[in-house]
């Protein structure tokens, strides 16, 4: 039988995705001769920083279909992209640039309204992989996308999810009209701008600060965050807490299965967004070691009041080489100033009504 090369790709990518999604039911595979390292207490060692960083959107891009596995020119092309970026962020500032001479690309197109060329950026340099399968989204979904809940919509806000369109399309130093109501006090700014929470319950690649400090001790283990430095305490063998306290970042237990540590997590702080589920939310997620450099990462929500079905991701982390300073607050006028512009903006319009004897 003859088979034209575009009938071959598209075959070898169903059973690529065949073949990921059994990957996912079963477990991570451990690299070839790799044995899981112990502590003391006789329990996978997982005690390092790890890097989540990675150039594969958490949603697949619609052009690649139910695809899961990218072609090796699919790679290719994807981090030749990427390192162009780097390459040109490398290079010498003209000192006569303007601000909006300078590409706001989030490096790559990561976003249109983030405002910085990609000398400021670090989202990583390389596809997410799965045992050496290079994946095209981080969601395991069969479109990788995040599903449509039980209303029949799909939120991706406060996932990190990548909207396809945009209503409105920034320029260069310029970013999108605030919402009626988003700057009449602190408390109606982002929870990321507030430097509050940028959400732990599932580790995600983001712009930059994606390193992970996991420290294992006899009855906890502490995830500290780079991203403002944010930790979670995870009580091993325990349970839930049912003072109906909810928390940032939710309420974490956890437990060794085998080599791997699994982390459920219930109990978030309604204020949190979190594709719009209910508060049945629950988070689990799945850390495993399968090789001395990399940790398989493995995440699943269940919310029996938004999704049909639960539904989530998996890819490897990198080890790094430490946690770096994340200054949140410290020397930043972005909070007072958006607020002081806010009010200067609505004393002109006051005044110009009553010039206009309105």
């Amino acid at each position: 039988m003859r088979v034209s090369v575009k009938s071959a790709a598209l075959l070898a990518g169903v059973i690529a995705a065949c073949v990921g999604s059994q990957a996912w039911a079963d477990g991570p595979v451990l690299y070839d001769g790799y044995k899981v390292p112990h502590d003391s207490l006789g329990r996978p060692d997982l005690t390092a920083i790890w890097s989540s960083a990675t150039i594969t959107r958490l949603e697949r891009k619609p052009s690649f279909g139910q695809r899961l596995v990218m072609t090796p020119q699919e790679v290719e092309a994807a981090e030749g992209r990427i390192k162009a970026a780097n390459d040109l962020a490398a290079q010498p500032t003209d000192p006569k640039a303007t601000v909006k001479d300078l590409p706001a690309d989030c490096s790559d197109g990561r976003g249109k309204a983030c405002n910085y060329n990609s000398v400021w950026t670090d989202p990583g340099s390389k596809v997410a992989r799965v045992h050496g399968e290079p994946h095209t989204s981080i969601l395991t979904t069969p479109d990788g996308r995040v599903p449509l809940n039980l209303k029949g919509q799909r939120i991706t806000r406060g996932l990190g999810g990548e909207e396809e369109e945009q209503s409105y399309t920034p320029q260069p130093g310029e970013a999108p009209p605030d919402p009626p109501g988003m700057n009449d006090n602190p408390e109606t700014r982002a929870l990321t701008e507030r430097c509050l929470t940028f959400g732990t319950e599932m580790l995600r690649s983001m712009t930059y600060n994606n390193n992970h400090a996991i420290q294992q001790g006899r009855d906890f283990v502490a995830i500290e965050s780079e991203m403002i430095h944010e930790a979670r305490i995870v009580r091993l063998n325990s349970k839930h807490r049912t003072d109906g306290i909810k928390q940032w970042g939710g309420d974490p237990i956890g437990w060794y299965e085998g080599d791997t540590l699994v982390v459920e997590t219930i109990g978030l702080d309604p204020r949190q967004l979190h594709m719009g589920s209910s508060d049945q939310l629950k988070v689990t997620e799945r850390f495993t070691r399968v090789a001395p450099t990399r940790l398989h990462y493995a995440f699943k929500f269940e919310d029996a009041k938004t999704w049909a079905k639960p539904w989530g991701g998996e890819y490897e982390f990198t080890l790094s080489p430490g946690l770096y300073e994340y200054a949140c607050h410290e020397g930043n006028y972005g909070l007072p100033d958006i607020l002081a512009g806010a009010r200067a903006e609505e004393a002109r319009a006051k005044l110009k009504k009553a010039n206009s004897g309105g």
